[in-house]
């Protein structure tokens, strides 16, 4: 069951004993845990009715204890587990779960990992539990679930605003959307997020970062490229090398799998190397650019940078030298 429909249900007052959150994405746990923290009981009834435990501190018998208490002065009570992966015996649960109350909630966070498919505490939270099982999102849904995001919340944003946002935070669902709140408290009457709002609020260069370092490299654009090399050696903490080369490898990863589809359609295109369609202009792009063997050469160079940037076969270059030659053998 998705996050969403866990909480739609609990908005429509539609409970079940046992919730298990799992999985490697927090953000959904987190957005679950949190619902039912501060939303499913009046906080008349949570003073008497909201039982937490945090899985590292937390002993078996106490949780199960206060599962089997009834609700005072209420309907129900609610009863959270956090952190439950540091929890010791937690198998122990076992016994409550397949005999649960009706009028307790339990809520499990069990984040990072999924229990063992093959236990005994695994079949039963299949059968008895409402189970919630995370993953990381792609990176290629990333733009698509942004958009969604902050059109749920009523406002718009750029595409080249989307991509400036995810190249800071990277793969981090909780970070995008704290940047995302910290943006629209600071934006008063607008009702789109541009890029020039991702550079005052967030403090991400619109002109000067990883998304246009690519676009200059792509285009084969020399001086733009070393012009913003510059800005990174004189803001270290604007891009540092350990951000741009992975992002330069997955761009120009895409660019060399191009030449392999056999189709020109760009809607086909896009879909094949897993990037959304508005986005499939800067790819092509670079594709007419680089042909086979320059899209490999520069997949080679940015090994071989990596490999200097932590010190292989390199005596101590700055990265700022670093990039400027790499980029400068790329392009020409």
């Amino acid at each position: 069951m998705s996050a969403e429909k866990i909480i739609s249900d609990w908005e429509k007052k539609q409970f079940k004993p046992v919730y298990w959150l799992e999985g490697e994405e927090d953000y959904f746990i987190d957005k679950v845990m949190d619902f039912a923290e501060h939303r499913i009981l009046p906080e008349s009834e949570a003073g008497f009715n909201l039982t937490i435990f945090y899985g590292k501190d937390a002993a078996w018998a106490d949780v199960i204890n206060a599962c089997r208490r009834y609700p005072m002065f209420a309907e129900r009570q609610v009863v959270l587990l956090k952190e439950a992966q540091q929890m010791r015996d937690i198998e122990k649960l076992e016994a409550y779960i397949a005999s649960p109350l009706g009028s307790t909630i339990l809520v499990v966070s069990y984040k990072d990992k999924k229990v063992d498919g093959r236990s005994k505490l695994a079949k039963l939270l299949k059968e008895k539990a409402v189970m919630l099982t995370t993953k990381k999102m792609y990176e290629n849904k990333l733009p698509e679930w942004t958009h969604e995001m902050v059109q749920s919340k009523g406002y718009n944003i750029t595409q080249k605003a989307v991509m400036l946002l995810i190249d800071h935070t990277g793969n981090d669902l909780t970070r995008i959307s704290n940047e995302i709140e910290k943006i629209l408290v600071n934006l008063g009457k607008k009702k789109t997020i541009a890029e020039e709002d991702i550079e005052e609020f967030i403090g991400i260069s619109k002109d000067f970062n990883v998304f246009e370092l690519q676009s200059a490299i792509a285009a084969r654009d020399l001086a733009k490229a070393l012009l913003i090399i510059q800005y990174f050696a004189a803001n270290p903490k604007a891009a540092p090398i350990q951000l741009v080369l992975p992002s330069l490898y997955g761009f120009f990863s895409k660019v060399f799998m191009i030449h392999g589809i056999p189709t020109r359609d760009e809607k086909t295109i896009a879909q094949s190397i897993g990037v959304p369609p508005f986005f499939i202009k800067d790819y092509l792009l670079a594709a007419r650019n680089y042909n086979y063997s320059g899209a490999e050469k520069i997949l080679i160079l940015l090994h071989q940078y990596n490999l200097k940037s932590v010190g292989i076969h390199d005596g101590g270059t700055e990265d700022a030298s670093l990039l400027k030659e790499m980029v400068f053998k790329m392009i020409s």
